[in-house]
């Protein structure tokens, strides 16, 4: 028995390397981006190439009509480190949006603040509050 305390000693230590590694981004904190000067939506898929699941295309409104502030957030689904994202928005310059219940949640949300006026600031601050953990 004594010779396994090592392996197991060992591999817990491993798995908690692992869990640091790939924990959830919002656990740890996240950075949202700065905001491109002048970005715009011409990238962001048209209301006729949205797949249409649930909260698609209002999510993909709010991309079309606030640009600045979705490439100011960072994306909860950690699309940044698994398929290169820049920021919210570039989520709605695909379908992975469409196909990822974090990106259309944040995204309505920002929009839904955004619409009553809020800062940026308070606008990443109230998405922090409710999907970073």
């Amino acid at each position: 028995m004594s010779g396994r305390v090592p392996w197991v000693i060992a591999g817990a230590a491993a798995l908690g390397v692992a869990a640091l590694v790939w924990w959830p981004a919002g656990v740890r904190g996240s950075e949202h981006p700065a905001p491109r000067d002048g970005i715009g939506s011409a990238a962001v898929l048209r209301p006729v190439a949205v797949p249409r699941t649930p909260g698609a295309i209002e999510a993909y409104g709010a991309a079309r009509r606030l640009p600045a502030v979705l490439d100011g957030l960072y994306c909860y689904c950690d699309c940044a480190r698994t398929a290169g994202h820049r920021s919210l928005l570039t989520c709605f310059e695909s379908e992975h949006g469409a196909y990822c219940d974090i990106c259309i949640r944040e995204a309505v949300l920002a929009a839904r603040l955004a619409e009553d006026e809020a800062s940026l600031e308070s606008i990443r601050a109230a998405i922090d509050a409710e999907l970073g953990g």
